[in-house]
């Protein structure tokens, strides 16, 4: 990094501009990030080459269908952020077919009349 911030000054023997000076913050903040992150970064590459995914969008879209519009803000009933997380977690149950067991572990007298409701 000190060479790329050398390089910013046009003259060796004049002081760096002030755009030149934040390039350089800039850079060695990336350089920080990068050094304290990097095993945790992804090398999308080598992920596709073995056939794994590289995209979080099915997630997204998981995350947007069990939110649905509640958040919006023309919506007249809005959630408050407990709502919704209180909701995320039933319709996680729901959709991992646990709901049954988790009722029943609450409401021990809680059957359900048909396998049909699962």
């Amino acid at each position: 990094m000190d060479s790329a911030c050398a390089l910013a000054s046009d003259d060796y023997d004049t002081e760096p501009s002030l755009e030149a000076e934040k390039l350089c913050d800039y850079l060695e903040e990336f350089e920080t990030y990068i050094s304290n992150n990097g095993q945790y970064i992804p090398n999308y590459g080598e992920r596709y080459r073995n056939g794994e995914r590289i995209s979080s969008s099915f997630v997204e879209s998981t995350v947007n269908q069990v939110i649905s519009k509640r958040f919006v803000k023309k919506q007249q009933m809005r959630w408050t952020p407990e709502g919704s997380h209180l909701l995320i977690q039933v319709r996680t149950q729901v959709l991992n077919d646990e709901w049954i067991s988790k009722f029943q572990q609450w409401y021990p007298e809680f059957r359900v009349d048909s396998e049909d409701n699962q």
